[in-house]
């Protein structure tokens, strides 16, 4: 580690116990006045469980942290994702980063807003790894009941390769599930250390020979519309255009829609088999069918 670092490690430390209340640390109070703002080294050093003198030496640039040292740092000094990120680069040590956790996948407001509205027409809300995040009642009846599934099998590519329902509706099943491995390729280009993504991939391969010929080719797809040919077990052949829609925020969200041209009989048959769900459903709201 350069001096230019250690000087940087030291006066990032410095700044960020200044910023911590020591009631909100667990820290007794006391009523004497502190002569510093925020904690005290000692009062660092007991929440990290290294010596006094340890941490001022680490402070000064005297001594390089082992990464240890700075995973105790980390909960002490109530660093969040990027500040952590920082810390083991000023210690020189990016190397021993722990890998983040990735944030719990939550469909956005908008997204479940839009779900609600699209009452004649099936739509998902899809993820990483092609997660099946939501649904409406229409891609309910058009496909499945998602609900009926664990959420670790609500993924669109799994559903593809062993869901017989999912599997035996599709036209051209083969260039359907192609095309579905090729955009998981991308998914996977886009965070390859995703330990989801790295099981789904290997359960996929062990269970189907075809699935695993097909991500050894390496292709990769960011279409985001199509056709869809489907066979439907209650109103027949379907021939639907498929878009999706990116959410604007960076989640990697994705708005799935199937629309048939209006007039046309994949249109009719769309609708009797949305008033069909909705007969079998009775009152219940959309929210109620989807959890």
């Amino acid at each position: 580690m350069s001096s230019a670092s250690a000087s940087h490690l030291g006066a990032f430390l410095k700044a960020r116990r200044a910023q911590l209340d020591p009631r909100e640390c667990g820290l007794p109070g006391t009523d004497s006045t502190r002569r510093v703002a925020g904690l005290r080294r000692e009062e660092v050093a007991q929440l990290a469980a290294i010596s006094v003198d340890y941490y001022t030496r680490l402070e000064q640039g005297r001594v390089r942290a082992s990464a240890s040292v700075l995973a105790t740092l980390v909960r002490a000094l109530r660093l969040d994702g990027d500040q952590e990120s920082y810390l083991y680069e000023l210690a020189g040590r990016s190397d021993a980063l722990p890998p983040r956790r990735r944030p719990a996948q939550r469909v956005r407001p908008a997204m479940r807003r839009l779900l609600d509205q699209l009452t004649q027409t099936p739509a998902l809300v899809l993820g990483r790894r092609l997660d099946v995040l939501d649904w409406n009642p229409a891609a309910a009846a058009l496909y499945l009941d998602f609900s009926a599934l664990s959420p670790a099998r609500r993924n669109y590519v799994n559903l593809l390769f062993t869901n017989p329902v999912i599997r035996e509706m599709h036209h051209d099943w083969k260039h359907d599930a192609r095309e579905a491995v090729a955009a998981l390729r991308t998914e996977a280009a886009a965070d390859p250390d995703d330990p989801e993504l790295a099981r789904l991939v290997g359960e996929l391969s062990v269970q189907d020979l075809d699935f695993r010929t097909w991500w050894a080719e390496h292709r990769v797809s960011n279409a985001s519309y199509g056709t869809k040919r489907y066979r439907h077990r209650l109103v027949g052949d379907l021939t639907l255009d498929c878009d999706t829609w990116a959410s604007p925020d960076g989640s990697g969200q994705r708005l799935m829609v199937l629309t048939a041209e209006a007039g046309s009989p994949s249109h009719d048959a769309l609708r009797i088999l949305t008033s069909w769900n909705a007969e079998q459903s009775g009152p219940e709201r959309a929210e109620d069918l989807r959890r």
